[in-house]
């Protein structure tokens, strides 16, 4: 909570799309606007990694967040990108790779800066956003929803039979992490949590 009150602006977005769907940089590196209904919350997103099918219910914090982010993004420096939810200043992907083959990750180091900022210490990447939900995610006791979520594939009986699985079930994963990170009476908006400090 104390990386997530001193994010402002697309970082904001960013760092509760890690907590609340376990995505990781190149999962918002990559988002399209598309893959969102913003009247309900759910996002369909394939993995970018593996390709996998994923469904998530976004918290209204990060619905909040994502729409003030997109609504202050530059254009893009390239028209195959004018659906993504994130962009550089310079209106670049946020994970790319260059010209000369090398990647690119403007997340991470941005990620860092908030996190130095308020003195977290240690080996606390954005990525350990993911893993933090994944580990928050297992008092839900739903492995199948959870792993739904963050796009794994388990190669067992029970996956090949899984035909599905109900929205009521990947909601109560999210809602588990949630309150983890904003008990009962611990409010989620960024403004009531300055002023009470």
């Amino acid at each position: 909570r104390t990386i997530l009150d001193a994010a402002s602006g697309p970082m904001r977005a960013m760092i509760l799309l890690g907590i609340n769907c376990g995505f990781g940089q190149t999962d918002i590196a990559n988002l399209p606007q598309s893959f969102i209904d913003f009247d309900t919350g759910w996002i369909d997103y394939p993995r970018p990694k593996t390709g996998v099918d994923r469904r998530c219910l976004l918290w209204p914090e990060t619905v909040s967040a994502l729409k003030e982010a997109i609504a202050a993004r530059p254009a893009p420096a390239d028209k195959a990108d004018a659906d993504l939810c994130f962009l550089t200043a310079k209106g670049y992907r946020c994970v790319r790779m260059t010209e000369g083959g090398s990647g690119v990750d403007s997340i991470a180091p941005r990620f860092g800066k908030v996190r130095d900022a308020v003195g977290i210490t240690g080996h606390r990447s954005f990525y350990a956003l993911r893993h933090g939900f994944r580990t928050v995610a297992d008092a839900s006791k739903d492995q199948p929803a959870i792993d739904h979520i963050m796009g794994h594939v388990r190669d067992d009986m029970a996956s090949l039979y899984r035909e599905g699985i109900s929205d009521e079930r990947l909601q109560a994963v999210v809602d588990v992490v949630r309150s983890w990170l904003w008990p009962e009476g611990c409010d989620a908006s960024p403004d009531d949590a300055a002023s009470a400090k």
